[in-house]
């Protein structure tokens, strides 16, 4: 973000096109570890057999990549799912997809330390499940965010005042959003409507795309942020027919160039893209495709000046 032109800075960030991840902490699931409490009971029974976890796996994890190396690569902006661990003496809170992810504290911890190296660049941190939690445990969490980022926290604002000058003068880096009523008893947590996330729920590519244009088209044009989810979602019986082969090899490799070619369509601005999420953003250079977008923005200012 920090070297995005001059002239952006002071675009509002909802205006801007940011890559995003889906499933952004999957990299790592524990397959010793109990099988969620985000699954269904019937899996849970299966899941006591050692091969059931290691085909869960397969389907489970959405991203290769690190968080500190999604950073690295450009990515901004975190789909976060979050769970205790049931039986667990404590409150610790774990990333959750299917099977248990690494503690969210860790992920916090690593994400920080990029924002300590990089202090011009921004993220935003989406809470948007939670299992097996009730106040106690997200009071922990909450309190485990304030210390991981302390000052670099945004507190809610207009979404239209939120821009980079803004964020840089204020030396904030971080905007939580956080999809529980506590969010009200916290000036730093953004409600979970501030970032609407329209899903597809399709495995058909086409099916995928014409989606993301209509919920595009239906975009509020103020007062929020907004994801593309550009993303294809397995069926029951897509995992039955390709158990072994997994997500990745199933349905993100054959339908990444038609995804990709969609993004070089769009353009930001108010009624644009804003973030937009991918499965294994390494595959094709997808965060920098969507951050080349913002170069329309400013050709946009430049006719506009012309005439």
């Amino acid at each position: 973000m920090g070297s995005l032109p001059a002239a952006l800075h002071s675009y509002p960030l909802s205006n801007l096109a940011i890559p995003g991840s889906h499933d952004s902490f999957s990299y790592w699931v524990d397959e010793k570890s109990p099988v969620g409490p985000d699954q269904a009971t019937a899996i849970k029974r299966l899941a006591r057999i050692s091969l059931v976890k290691k085909i869960m796996k397969k389907w489970s994890v959405t991203q290769n990549l690190t968080f500190k190396e999604q950073l690295e690569g450009g990515i901004r902006y975190f789909d976060l799912r979050v769970s205790s661990k049931p039986g667990e003496i404590g409150q610790e809170i774990y990333f959750i997809h299917g099977l248990f992810g690494i503690k969210v504290w860790d992920g916090l911890k690593e994400i920080n330390t990029f924002l300590e190296q990089h202090p011009k660049e921004v993220v935003f941190l989406d809470f948007n499940h939670f299992y097996a939690m009730d106040d106690s445990h997200h009071f922990f969490l909450i309190n485990r965010i304030r210390s991981a980022f302390e000052s670099k926290l945004c507190s809610v604002e207009c979404v239209e005042d939120v821009t980079l000058q803004y964020m840089w003068e204020k030396k904030h880096q971080v905007l939580i959003f956080y999809h529980y009523p506590l969010f009200r008893e916290y000036a730093f947590l953004w409600p979970g409507n501030k970032m609407p996330a329209p899903w597809a729920n399709t495995t058909n590519v086409h099916k995928l795309i014409q989606f993301l244009e209509t919920t595009l088209e239906e975009r509020s044009r103020y007062g929020t942020f907004h994801v593309s989810q550009a993303i294809l979602t397995p069926r029951v019986k897509t995992i039955a027919r390709h158990l072994i082969r997994g997500l990745k090899n199933t349905l993100v490799h054959r339908n990444l160039p038609m995804i990709l070619n969609w993004v070089k369509a769009q353009k930001p601005g108010v009624m644009g893209v804003n973030i937009i999420t991918s499965d294994f953003v390494e595959l094709v250079d997808f965060a920098a495709t969507v951050i080349a977008l913002n170069d329309l923005l400013l050709e946009e200012d430049e006719s506009s000046s012309k005439s």
